[in-house]
């Protein structure tokens, strides 16, 4: 098992870095992009495992793609295009925007489909997708409500109503992809969260409409219209941005500059709590690109932080970012408290359950229930012993905080699976080496 050691906490810098494509984005991109009539070409998409796991399965589903040193190109084949053999395997590693989404696109299968996942995707829930996108007619059989799934799609399906109701992007998404590919009118009713998906849409000119209420949004989409072609700069994601907002803020005497980066009011929870908090956060060079909000983040070491009771209207703009949070909480003079956290458990691991652990081994008192924790602050945190990171069920976002931890509290750190950020951000450990972090390998 490969694994990383940390040894000293970084030195302070002020330097500018180039982030990759957001992998939301990138996803999208590639799905949408199959169903268009056209040739679509992106650049700056984010090479990780999940991107790739999406090109693969999309080709084996008769798309041609074409892959340069600069840029994708997806030849779509239009709705319903998909041509492919009897019984076919799709793998999409660990990618829970991949397996959700495109078994939306699939509600119009000619032929029986498999989906599988590593074993960590093997553990998440698939009802919270299946149940909606039967209503559509077509047949879902899970195990359990688990991976592998078998998907039976129908000739003619209809257009459903559906209430999401967890603020869950991937199911809303899933749904829209489907009502794509379905004549006559999908109405959906979403608690807020991310909006790539309707972004795209609008900017392709497709018939969607969307009436935004204060706790949910109400989407209606006519299927059947062509896909235009969509050519598309990928812009720098949040969320892996965020690692190094937080490692900026908890360092000493550092500021940092990150270039065009997506700042989706749906995607930005992480940037309003972390400035509640007392992070010095910059935005400039604000522009629209495709309906995308994109600006220049710049960040400054900060020398206090102040608690919050964080407001649960955030939790799905910021729920990728929640364990980063809790290290700025860590250091906060004072008492934090997050609640209506259980869709952390629906990610790679059990996310909220490996922030208390990860408080834990570095001596920060917390409490945590079923979906709240509390998070006791100690603004003189110094680490100075040995912490051994493992067994987290190969979850990215768990191995980079604990990166970060380690470079802005100190302590000997044996973190494990450094190949996990393959899924998302495989770049992660060269750009921590670009701000002078000397990690070292076994």
């Amino acid at each position: 098992m490969s694994y990383i050691v940390m040894r000293k906490k970084i030195k302070p810098y002020d330097k500018k870095i180039i982030m990759e494509g957001d992998k939301s984005l990138s996803i999208r991109w590639a799905l949408i992009s199959s169903q268009s009539f056209r040739k679509c070409r992106s650049s700056n998409l984010l090479m990780s495992e999940d991107v790739i796991n999406t090109l693969n399965c999309l080709k084996k589903l008769g798309v041609k793609i074409r892959l340069a040193k600069n840029f994708c190109e997806i030849v779509g084949v239009g709705l319903n295009g998909f041509n492919y053999k009897k019984n076919l395997l799709l793998n999409a590693g660990n990618s829970g925007t991949l397996s959700r989404l495109i078994m939306g696109l699939l509600v119009h299968a000619k032929n029986n489909i498999k989906l599988t996942g590593d074993k960590s995707l093997s553990k998440r829930d698939f009802f919270r997708v299946s149940k909606p996108l039967e209503k559509f007619g077509a047949k879902y059989f899970t195990n359990f409500g688990k991976l592998p799934i078998i998907i039976k799609g129908t000739n003619t399906p209809l257009p459903i109503n559906y209430h999401e109701t967890r603020g869950s992007a991937q199911c809303k998404s899933a749904v829209m992809l489907a009502a794509l590919n379905t004549k006559g009118e999908t109405i959906i009713k979403a608690k807020k969260s991310r909006d790539h998906s309707e972004l795209l849409f609008k900017y392709l000119k497709l018939p969607i409409k969307i009436l935004k209420k204060k706790r949910y949004d109400l989407i209606r989409i006519k299927g059947g219209k062509k896909i235009p072609a969509l050519n598309y700069k990928i812009p720098a994601d949040i969320s892996s941005s965020a690692f190094f907002i937080v490692l900026t803020a908890l360092a000493n005497d550092s500021k940092l500059k990150i270039k065009n980066v997506n700042i989706n009011p749906s995607r930005i929870g992480v940037l309003i709590i972390l400035k509640m908090m007392g992070v010095k956060i910059l935005q400039e060079n604000k522009r629209i690109y495709k309906g995308e909000k994109i600006a220049d983040l710049i960040i400054k070491s900060s020398k206090k932080f102040k608690p919050i009771n964080c407001p649960t209207k955030l939790n799905s703009a910021a729920i990728d970012e929640f364990l980063l949070i809790f290290l700025v909480a860590a250091k906060a003079n004072g008492v934090s408290y997050f609640k209506n956290l259980s869709e952390l458990d629906q990610k790679e691991s059990p996310r909220l359950k490996w922030g208390s652990k990860i408080l834990n081994k570095i001596g920060v008192r917390n409490v945590i229930t079923k979906d709240t924790i509390k998070i006791y602050g100690n603004p003189n945190l110094i680490i100075n012993k040995r912490i051994i990171i493992k067994n987290f069920l190969k979850d990215h976002r768990v191995f980079m905080t604990s990166v970060i931890a380690s470079l802005t509290f100190g302590g000997e750190w044996q973190i494990h699976n450094k190949d996990s950020i393959n899924s998302s951000f495989p770049s992660f450990l060269k750009k921590i080496k670009l701000l002078g972090a000397r990690p070292e390998y076994s």
